[in-house]
């Protein structure tokens, strides 16, 4: 996936200026997929130049307001259906439990339990997001669910592997 995609993504449910996409990735992708208020402007700006979004509207201070374009929306079902997803995951928390060997067990237990209280805290940070938007009808609001679900059930998964984990180091 890439930032290109994900505001395309975002602009096929309607349009919106950065200020508003960046919102919108704070209460919505940000948990998948984050970025900086400097990396999408300088992405709209791309994908306008490429033609895949368009200056719907102008206002003051500048302010613009991005649509999707045909061509935007071609592209945003292309990489939706043809390309493959990236499989490769590099996760620099189970690395360091490849390496909690080189620790004394009350310290790797330590590491752990700390992922276990991680986990934990991110379910409720995902509970809260969940209760802090108003849902709707909309494609956004049910696939977000969907996608917000995923995470709080990889976080659940990922607490009681690392309580089981820790149990294991003696």
């Amino acid at each position: 996936m890439s930032l290109r995609h994900a505001l395309l993504g975002l602009l096929s449910e309607r349009p919106a200026s950065g200020y508003d996409l960046l919102k919108r990735f704070e209460t919505s992708l940000a948990n998948v997929w984050p970025a900086t208020q400097s990396q999408i402007y300088t992405e709209l700006t791309k994908l306008a130049g490429s033609g895949l979004i368009t200056v719907a509207a102008e206002g003051p201070r500048g302010r613009k307001e991005y649509a999707l374009t045909d061509e935007g929306l071609a592209e945003l079902r292309h990489w939706l259906t043809e390309t493959t997803p990236q499989r490769t995951i590099r996760s620099d928390i189970l690395l360091r439990v490849f390496f909690l060997g080189v620790l004394p067990p009350d310290q790797a237990r330590g590491y752990l339990t700390e992922l276990a209280q991680m986990s934990e805290q991110s379910i409720e940070q995902l509970r809260r997001l969940s209760d802090s938007i108003d849902w709707d009808d909309g494609n956004l609001s049910v696939h977000g669910r969907i996608a917000l679900e995923y995470g709080l059930r990889f976080n659940a998964m990922r607490r009681e592997w690392a309580e089981w984990a820790a149990e294991q180091i003696t």
